[in-house]
Formats: C-alpha cells, structure tokens, sequence
C-alpha cells in the first residue's frame, strides 16, 4: 500500500520555498509578488500619522456666536455697515464733536446761500445751517429707532415665547390678540394716535404710539423659534432632571431662540427711523423744536426745484443710516444661519 502522506513531497516544497526566500532580496513576501505589482510600504514614523490625527484636548468648542463672528470678520458688508452705523451713533450722542454751530439759530439774509467756511452744505430756505441740522437731527431719528426697537423686542418676545412654549388655551389667547395688532397697519394706526398728542409730542411719545403698534413680528417670529426650541433634545433632558418651566425656557429655549430675534431687530431699527421720519415729514411727528431729518426734508421740498441739495443732505443721511441697518440684519442673518453657511 503506497503511503499517502508524501512526507518527502512536503519537505520539498517547503525547500523551495526556502530556496525562493534565499534567492529574492526581499525575502518570501516578495517571492509571492509578480512584476508590476511592487509597492512600497513607508515606515510609520515617516508618515507622521500622530501629528495628523492629533486632536488639541484643551480647546473650547465654538459656539454658535463664535461661528457667526468668525464668519462676520471676513465679510467687507460687515465692516462697511459698522462703520456707518457708528458713525450715526457718534452723530446721536456727540454731535457737538462734528459742528459747534447751533443747528436752531437761522438768518433769512443767509437764505438758500452756497456753501462757506464753516458752513459746508450751505443754507436752507430759512437761513438754517444744513450741515449742523444734518449732524443734530440723526439724535431723534437713533434715539426713536433704538427706542422703539427695544420696546418691540420686550413686548414681542414675552407675548411670543409664552403662547410658544405653553401652546394650547394661552398660545390661542395671544396669537389672537397678536393677529388683532398685526391687521392694523403701523403708519396708519401712528397718523391716527399722533393726532390726540398735538400739543404733547415728545420722543417718547412717537416711541410709545410706534412700539404699541409694531411688536406683532416680533412675537410671531419668537413664537416659532420657541416652539421649535422646546421640541430638542437639551429641553427634554433638563426636563427629565427637573427644571422647572421658568428655567427652561429662560436658561435652555431663548438663549437658542435668539438668533432671528436679533436679525429681525436690527433689519426692524432701521424701519422705525423711517416711520419716525414719515410722521415728521407729515407734520404730526417731533415737534419744531426737535431737529429731525423729516421734518427738514418737508421743509426742504418748496425749493427742490431750484435748490435740490437742500433736500440731498438730509434725505442722504437718513437712507444711509437705515441701509447700514438693513445690511447688518442682512450679514448677521447669513452668519447666524447654519444653511447659508454651507452654501
């Protein structure tokens, strides 16, 4: 009977493959490999792999905020909006830095004269110095604006985030109430209440008639970032231990509700500088005694005819100011929205 095991054959094969180790300079495992599949394997510390998969345990992760101002810096809108803004804000609170002319002191004999040292945008029909009254009038148009923004936010935000987070008889009461303002136009209802204040229209007066009348997109754009806030994860979780309502929604909802709030502020600033100039172009806005750009472009249109620039400065002040605002709500909504960040 032949045996089967072939011990020899074994010992054969495996002498050749010695034999084929010996002969290769790579050893056996390039003995398997044919021609044109050589590679080259680097050795590890060439390769630096620990330096790239390092991973700096000690940062801070970045925020939402952190994100949206990394993203601000590297817009020139950004920076060319600030500036202007700034530039109106210096004009409300220090314009006695710009001109030292007292923009309610006029001369008829300077009537509609050209510009001169000192004077450089000339004189209105009044003989009133127009570079002063442009420098003076931007305090009541950015003091109504911020006013009446602030106020709109605090009005909007309670009456939003209270009918978006309880929801259910409440969010029926106040979105109600909330569609009964918002079926009111804002200038009308202005014009309307302006009237029975005429002998006691002050700043704050235009804030309060503008603020009373033009929350109502304040609240229904809070009420949906509430109510989609409340439904994420981190609400459920300071749920489970325990928060109590007043907590979440004040600690975990409106911090990351906040985002269109404040786009909408900004873009919503530089409307209520145009309503305020609206009524003061109409002469039921600021009294005479309150220099505003409305009031001097209603002023200024018997001579657009013969003296257009009377009406240029004023009415160029006022359209900058409220574009930078509009651009800034422009940027910040592109930073503050993770979409658009990824387009």
């Amino acid at each position: 009977m032949p045996n089967t095991d072939f011990p020899a054959n074994q010992d054969h094969g495996r002498d050749d493959n010695l034999d084929q180790a010996s002969f290769f300079p790579g050893g056996a495992e390039q003995a398997l490999i044919r021609p044109g599949q050589e590679h080259f394997i680097a050795d590890t510390d060439e390769t630096g792999l620990g330096a790239v998969d390092a991973v700096a345990d000690d940062s801070a992760p970045t925020s939402m905020w952190g994100e949206a101002w990394r993203d601000l810096r590297r817009r020139p809108l950004f920076w060319v909006s600030a500036v202007l803004i700034l530039l109106a804000f210096a004009l409300a609170i220090v314009p006695s830095l710009f001109t030292n002319t007292d923009p309610q002191f006029c001369e008829l004999s300077n009537s509609l004269g050209d510009p001169t040292a000192g004077h450089p945008f000339g004189f209105d029909r009044q003989g009133c110095d127009i570079y002063a009254r442009t420098v003076y009038g931007a305090r009541a148009s950015v003091a109504v604006g911020v006013l009446t923004t602030l106020l709109v936010v605090i009005i909007g935000t309670i009456f939003g985030a209270l009918a978006g987070f309880f929801g259910g008889i409440m969010d029926t009461i106040l979105s109600r109430i909330t569609d009964i303002f918002f079926a009111v136009p804002l200038v009308l209802a202005a014009i309307v209440v302006m009237q029975m204040f005429k002998e006691h229209r002050t700043i704050v007066t235009v804030v309060l008639v503008l603020g009373i009348f033009g929350w109502t997109n304040i609240a229904r754009i809070t009420r949906g970032a509430v109510m989609t806030a409340k439904n994420e994860e981190y609400v459920t979780s300071a749920r489970a231990l325990g928060a109590s309502k007043a907590k979440m929604l004040l600690s975990h909802i409106m911090p990351n509700a906040a985002a269109p709030i404040i786009v909408y502020s900004t873009v919503a600033l530089g409307t209520f500088i145009v309503a305020e100039a609206t009524l003061s172009f109409l002469g039921i806005g600021l009294p005479p005694s309150i220099v505003s750009w409305g009031a001097d472009i209603a002023k200024a249109q018997t001579s657009l005819r013969t003296q257009p620039m009377v009406l240029f400065y004023p009415a160029m002040a006022l359209a900058l100011t409220v574009l930078s605002f509009i651009m800034m709500g422009d940027v910040v909504r592109d930073a503050l929205d993770p979409k658009s960040r990824k387009r």
